[in-house]
């Protein structure tokens, strides 16, 4: 039996995004019998208590109200928990597999301990963390020193993206690393036009079918919201275009207001965050476009699940972006004019049936969460 303790996540089930999600797959989609799954799980109230989720062992810790440090201690604490565990079982060749930089800095000494129980350790960057803007200067030049630290003391480097995986290769040059994507699914909504909380929901914000452009992800710089609102601003469609976000109490909202002006243009539409995955994935697929902005980091789940619903999507040039869409989606870049322009010449057509095919072709031979399970699975089971 191999023990894999994954910690970094939030824990289970999963509530909030990338990682969380990724971590609630694996243990779903699990295939052998011979990996069992322990998953640390964030807590405000509970130290050392272990409950089963869909066959994972999750147990939680719950680290001092430290702030923005509080992320830092709570990995400390997991990864204390998870060797103290080892070490009572007797459990031989454990995995420690942390997902995220957050205590590179120290990373080297829980390394050593790690490999004094037999363990190995390995550790997914998640994209380069230290690029974005939202971090303060001293935050962002902590986690490139943090990256550095853990890619050079890791075992393994697992990235989600070959572009992160070429950066990792030429920035650390004695890093061992491998590539093992993202996941998503490519299963049709089960909602309709007619269903009463589509056309609540539709109703609420006067949106028409494929009458939208559509941004959905993280709210923050380096997705380049404000660049994509300037361009839609400049372009001549007549569609809406709507944003899912938390925007709501954030300040970077209102300077992305004050910058372009965008609450003068009805045609922008800020519409909240959206929880119902089956109303996401009808609101994916009845856009005309969805556009993506995404400047740092791997493979953007949000990338894949518009890849697996939406003909149409309009992709920032960027490497790590490419190496998944391929030539299933359109390309713009910063410069200005590009996007709007783009816009202006797709906003016209109505048949995007050929790309949205080679999107979820792309989809189904590249990232489905079999497909990525069973690589993890391999790497698991054949350590060694």
């Amino acid at each position: 039996m191999r023990h894999v303790f994954i910690i970094g996540s939030r824990g289970l089930p999963a509530k909030y995004g990338g990682f969380e999600t990724f971590v609630e797959e694996l243990v779903t989609h699990q295939q052998s019998k011979n990996v069992t799954y322990h998953v640390a799980c964030l807590s405000d109230s509970d130290h050392g208590t272990h409950f089963f989720y869909r066959g994972a062992d999750c147990f939680t810790i719950n680290p001092p109200q430290l702030g923005a440090a509080r992320v830092m201690a709570y990995d400390l604490m997991a990864v204390r928990y998870a060797l103290k565990l080892v070490k009572t079982k007797g459990w031989e060749r454990p995995i420690f597999y942390l997902l995220g930089n957050t205590i590179g800095g120290i990373m080297p000494l829980f390394a050593r301990q790690i490999w004094s129980v037999g363990g190995v350790f390995y550790i997914n960057p998640d994209g380069l963390e230290w690029r974005r803007t939202k971090w303060p200067r001293p935050v962002r030049a902590y986690l490139k020193l943090a990256e550095r630290f853990m890619c050079q003391t890791a075992d393994l480097v697992i990235a989600d993206n070959i572009g992160i995986e070429d950066y990792i290769k030429q920035a650390y040059p004695k890093a061992k690393t491998t590539c093992i994507a993202y996941g998503t699914t490519v299963e049709p909504t089960p909602l309709t036009p007619t269903d009463a909380q589509v056309r609540a929901y539709f109703d609420q914000h006067n949106l028409r079918e494929k009458n939208y452009y559509l941004i959905l992800g993280r709210f923050v710089p380096e997705n380049n919201y404000e660049t994509i609102i300037r361009e839609f601003m400049e372009s001549r469609t007549q569609r809406d275009l709507v944003i899912i976000c938390n925007q709501e109490g954030s300040a970077y909202f209102e300077r992305l207001k004050q910058a372009t002006g965008f609450d003068r243009d009805s045609r922008i539409k800020f519409v909240g965050t959206v929880y119902d995955k089956p109303l996401v994935a009808y609101i994916r697929q009845q856009a005309f476009a969805y556009i993506h902005g995404h400047e740092v980091g791997g493979t953007n789940p949000s990338l894949l699940e518009a890849l697996a619903q939406t003909d149409l999507n309009l992709v920032l040039d960027v490497s790590f972006n490419r190496t998944v869409a391929g030539q299933s989606s359109h390309y713009w870049t910063k410069q200005d004019g590009s996007l709007a322009g783009l816009i202006d010449d797709v906003d016209g057509q109505t048949d995007f049936t050929v790309l949205g095919q080679m999107a979820k072709g792309i989809i189904r031979d590249q990232y489905t969460w079999e497909k990525i399970v069973g690589e993890y699975e391999d790497l698991f089971l054949n350590e060694g």
